[in-house]
């Protein structure tokens, strides 16, 4: 028994978001009760549960590794050690544009980032849980 939840498209006209669908299959497992899925009295039901948990929580740490990689590199604002002169040439502008895209790029990872580790941490518990509970 597997179970499942679906997602709809991402913006209009878009790609579906990934993140997006991994946070509602993560935030619908957490409000996932145990009591709840033992009074059914069905066997398999918690182990399909905890199954479930442990397969979307691998999803995320593959994805939460994948933001942290975004995060790494260079430092973007390392411009700040070069004179004030060359930052102000005119082959500096395109400079500016390149950190000011780098620190957006890693503005949404970090937010993307923190926001499935949140989720992911509220599952873990419940993950243990319902191996204790097999």
């Amino acid at each position: 028994m597997t179970l499942t939840t679906t997602v709809g498209p991402g913006a209009a006209g878009g790609p579906p978001d990934l993140d997006e669908a991994l946070s509602t299959r993560l935030r619908d497992l957490g409000l996932v009760e145990l009591d709840a899925l033992i009074a059914g009295d069905r066997p398999g039901l918690i182990a399909a549960y905890a199954d479930d948990v442990a397969d979307a929580l691998r999803e995320a740490r593959t994805r939460i590794a994948a933001l942290r990689a975004q995060l790494g590199g260079a430092d973007p604002l390392g411009v700040l050690d070069a004179p004030g002169r060359q930052r102000a040439s005119d082959a500096a502008a395109a400079g500016a544009d390149r950190v000011r895209a780098r620190l957006a790029t890693q503005a949404e990872a970090a937010r993307a980032l923190a926001r499935l580790a949140d989720l992911a941490s509220a599952l873990v518990p419940k993950l243990f849980e319902a191996d204790r509970r097999r």
